[in-house]
């Protein structure tokens, strides 16, 4: 559009823009301010018509996919605009190629202008020369700038995730970000009671696709509704209905998530670059992992046992809203395989078998040993109740030993006993480091010299031999102070069973292996391989090598128990 005095009328877009990641937060580049010099520059500039003002508050400017800088664009194609008004080139974008791009090729190409007032820079009266020099050195800074900004907020949120400070945008359900410290998690009871049923229903043979059924029958938000209605800004795009509902996704995702028993893991996932957005995962040695960063809603045992429970291959049976009692636990002491439970009718009366799945899947592999699932939960049931009371009886014992190490001074004893040992270590260490200088000096021959090098040699084999004896006893001694809570606890808080339960198997059994019967046995042999097995046979040694424990021979249970 001209006037009679033959001058174009541009329409103009102005572009403000404020970045919350890179540091522009400084108040003369506040969006109000971006906005006034643009408006007071604009009072001598006849020749322009504002047409929109285009803001981007909060983006960063390393690309150009931001809402308004888009919108502006479709301006231009439009027509509707042919003048662009910014601050500064900074302002436009810190890419200093995606900057020039549109400085040197699109905007001439479409005809629009370009003013950028801080940096003097009107591309309808540029100089050529000087602007093709200064130009492309001022978004060269504005890049660096921007990658100078980008390295230092990557080590910065390294150094919290190595210290154990939360930096997620939102805390992960059953947890909510301290009031006092946003990098801090403390616990939501409200959203961790829904988390403890969650474990406790898995736990107890609880299928996740049953326990998100009941979770929906009784209206527990999920998680996202629970962020939602608690204040949370928190989107997904997933989301389909007005109240979404609880899926085995969900349950899985809790399940699996070691933040409940206190441990942080972050940082599994970066961008290549500061101008490149796209999440590449990390390989899973680079991620970090603080332990003890939080208070724990789970307890780590159990989230260890529930680690195992999702690795294993357990199915409900038809109809069925819980995972057999021995599911996933039963091996073929002769392949190794799965034992499959199966059904066999006969007449008005069903037979439950555990039979090789291999030789089932392939008549070639292993044979066809099978046992009636009755009298092997009946058999585990004996054993498991043999294991409880050799442990309860173990803690007596060792419960004596902590006293009688108390008493005796037996463990301060020993360390003194090393102390002596590495100053012993590090004096023949320092004789024969000195050897050297001393024949340098002539002050031995040299038949001395490898004589008293070899001596010397042999004394700190000695000790270090007789020091590993030593750490290792005062290793076993301390162990065995702490024996009365921990593993043990585990096997104590079931007491006498009357019956199996999921939770008694998973929490106790490693495995269940079934040897093929043999000629002349009567039934399979069955052999039990319970949890915590490397504990009980130190805790066994422990016994042993004290007085108190050669007088006491009713804990010595095997670890693998055999029926």
């Amino acid at each position: 559009m001209e006037t009679n005095l033959n001058t174009k009328i541009y329409n103009a877009d102005l572009y403000l823009r404020l970045s919350k990641e890179d540091g522009d937060k400084e108040e003369s580049d506040s969006i109000t301010n971006q906005k006034e010099l643009i408006f007071e520059y604009l009072k001598s500039m006849e020749d322009i018509r504002i047409h929109e003002i285009r803001v981007d508050d909060g983006y960063s400017g390393v690309d150009s996919e931001r809402p308004a800088f888009q919108q502006m664009l479709e301006d231009i194609k439009a027509g509707k605009v042919d003048c662009v008004i910014t601050k500064d080139l900074s302002r436009f974008g810190r890419n200093h190629i995606e900057v020039g791009r549109y400085l040197e090729k699109i905007f001439p190409y479409l005809g629009v202008r370009f003013i950028a007032i801080n940096d003097n820079y009107d591309s309808a009266m540029s100089d050529t020369q000087t602007d093709n020099i200064i130009i492309p050195f001022k978004n060269l800074i504005n890049d660096a700038y921007c990658r100078d900004i980008s390295i230092k907020i990557r080590s910065n949120l390294e150094v919290k995730r190595k210290k154990g400070d939360f930096v997620g945008a939102f805390a992960p359900y059953g947890y909510r970000k301290s009031e006092g410290d946003k990098n801090r998690l403390e616990v939501d009871e409200e959203a961790a009671e829904t988390v403890r049923r969650i474990f406790r229903m898995y736990l107890q043979g609880s299928s996740a696709y049953r326990i998100a059924e009941a979770l929906n029958e009784e209206d527990v938000l999920t998680p996202m509704d629970y962020k939602k209605e608690k204040g949370s800004a928190f989107y997904t795009g997933f989301k389909k209905n007005l109240k979404s509902q609880w899926s085995h996704v969900h349950v899985l995702r809790i399940l699996g998530n070691p933040v409940y028993m206190g441990t942080l893991i972050q940082g599994k996932n970066t961008t290549p670059n500061y101008k490149v957005k796209k999440k590449v995962k990390k390989e899973e040695d680079k991620w970090c992992m603080a332990e003890n960063a939080h208070e724990a809603i789970i307890p780590a045992s159990n989230i260890r046992i529930v680690q195992e429970l999702l690795r294993m291959d357990t199915r409900t049976g038809t109809a069925q809203e819980k995972v057999y009692d021995l599911s996933g636990v039963v091996r073929c002491g002769d392949c190794g395989g799965n034992m499959v439970r199966k059904t066999v009718p006969s007449g008005h009366k069903k037979f439950i078998y555990y039979v090789c799945g291999s030789h089932k899947a392939d008549k070639s592999v292993c044979s066809s040993h099978s046992i009636n699932a009755e009298n092997l939960e009946e058999s585990v049931l004996i054993l498991l109740n043999k294991q409880i009371e050799s442990v309860t009886d173990m803690d007596h014992i060792l419960g004596q030993l902590e006293e009688m190490q108390r008493q005796s001074g037996e463990l301060a004893k020993r360390n003194r006993q090393i102390v002596k040992k590495k100053e012993e270590i590090r004096k023949y260490c320092n004789l024969r480091l000195n050897l050297y200088e001393d024949y340098k000096e002539e002050l031995i021959t040299k038949e001395e010299y490898s004589e008293l090098k070899e001596t010397y040699g042999k004394r700190i084999r000695t000790a270090e031999q007789g020091l590993a004896v030593l750490e290792e006893g005062v290793e076993l001694l301390a162990s065995g102070l702490g024996y009365t809570c921990g593993w043990i606890n585990e096997f104590k808080r079931f007491g006498y069973l009357d019956s199996l339960s999921r939770e008694v198997v998973v929490s106790l059994i490693d495995r269940i292996c079934i040897h093929e019967k043999k000629k002349g046995e009567r039934y399979p042999r069955i052999e039990v391989r319970f949890k915590y097995a490397e504990e009980f046979e130190t805790a066994l040694s422990l016994i042993e090598d004290m007085p108190l424990g050669r007088e006491n021979k009713r804990c010595h249970a095997p670890r693998d128990s055999l029926l």
